[in-house]
């Protein structure tokens, strides 16, 4: 029987992130906030699509995601919507997005936030940016695997 903390709840997701970037590998953090902000993200009022991840002084942050201040909260008492906030990742996880980032020029950008359990994870990309002539490829695939599973129905 499956455990209680175990269930995910997804809040969003980037779209545009798979379609601007080759995913190589994907990883999950934890995300520290503050309670107006919990409290938004448990309504949904997140945009992930220009965000990214940065590596400083050994700490991942979540750069220029909007989380939408909390309607019901006074403007003294609620959070800059796009402020930088610390990802909660071990240390050997950390080092190895160093290693990566530096050396082969990837990219860190957020794929996804969900709600595991009560705690507020994100799904962190590792991707190269894809080239015009590859979004227009996966464009092309994509269509043709509608096309096919079009005529497969009839």
């Amino acid at each position: 029987m499956a455990n209680q903390d175990d269930k995910i709840k997804i809040i969003t997701d980037n779209r545009q992130a798979r379609h601007l970037y080759e995913i190589l590998e994907t990883f999950e953090a934890g995300v520290q906030l503050l309670g107006t902000e919990v409290k938004s993200v448990r309504a949904g009022k997140v945009n992930l699509r220009d965000g990214y991840v940065l590596v400083r002084n050994g700490e991942a942050v979540l750069i220029n995601v909007h989380i939408s201040p909390y309607e019901q909260s006074s403007e003294y008492f609620n959070h800059d919507p796009r402020r930088t906030r610390k990802l909660l990742m071990h240390k050997k996880e950390i080092s190895k997005l160093i290693g990566q980032v530096e050396q082969k020029g990837l990219t860190l950008v957020p794929l996804k936030m969900y709600f595991k359990g009560s705690w507020v994870k994100i799904s962190i990309g590792l991707g190269r940016g894809k080239k015009l002539h590859d979004k227009r490829e996966d464009l092309k695939r994509r269509q043709d695997q509608r096309d096919m599973a079009r005529a497969m129905k009839r």
